[in-house]
């Protein structure tokens, strides 16, 4: 991994919740929250505006959503993991619950992404998965129950507790977040408190009535369960 985290960090997810301008917007203020309370930020960001978001922020991890296995050459409207990389994007998302993959792509991904100095992101839905993605070394896992996603009820601390022990018995060098259905400051914290180096968020952001409000609420959050692991 070529990237040095501070961590807990926290994530946000665009998706296709904004475009545009209004992507550039949350990318400038997460990037200054993530400046003032000292906390890594990673954003997952449409390939349309990972030029714009990297050249723009100096805090924020730019993460693609997916790539494919292609090399330079032939071919058209496959996702080039070289362009990403000049474009910007320091990782890529893999084997999302919305764009699911086989074990055997994921592996492949994961080791494109290695071999191009970017972060895997590889998300499970399940323990049992988490497990398997584990044996192949990606840089972060983020086990997320797929009926959770985008939904107002967060892993329940047994799966949280146990997804943690299970990733770090394969590998204890892989950062394990928690992303599922989570809505509030609190949940961040107790997350944090309970294993996870990392949270994330995104229908809740967009769902806000203050999206950015909400966002530098979620990354004060983190910042006050890192001091608090700092005084354990």
């Amino acid at each position: 991994m070529g990237i040095n985290f501070n961590l807990p960090y926290f994530e946000i997810g665009i998706k296709n919740y904004i475009y545009g301008d209004d992507i550039l917007s949350i990318a400038k203020f997460a990037d200054k929250a993530a400046q003032k309370y000292d906390i890594d930020v990673m954003m997952i960001t449409p390939y349309t505006e990972i030029r714009r978001v990297a050249e723009n922020t100096e805090r924020l991890i730019v993460i693609a959503p997916y790539m494919d296995l292609i090399r330079p050459g032939r071919g058209i409207a496959d996702v080039l993991p070289e362009a990403l990389k000049a474009a910007g994007a320091q990782g890529v998302v893999i084997n999302h619950s919305e764009r699911p993959m086989s074990l055997s792509a994921i592996a492949q991904t994961i080791e494109r992404a290695r071999e191009l100095e970017m972060l895997s992101f590889a998300c499970a839905g399940s323990i049992a998965e988490a497990k398997a993605l584990a044996v192949f070394n990606p840089d972060i896992i983020n086990p997320e129950p797929t009926e959770l996603i985008g939904g107002m009820q967060p892993s329940d601390m047994p799966f949280v507790m146990e997804s943690i022990r299970a990733i770090k018995s394969i590998n204890p060098s892989i950062i394990v977040e928690q992303a599922a259905g989570i809505t509030s400051p609190d949940q961040v914290y107790d997350l944090i408190m309970a294993g996870a180096e990392a949270v994330g968020c995104s229908s809740a952001v967009f769902r806000a009535k203050d999206p950015f409000a909400f966002i530098e609420a979620m990354i004060c959050s983190v910042n006050e369960a890192k001091k608090s692991l700092a005084l354990k």
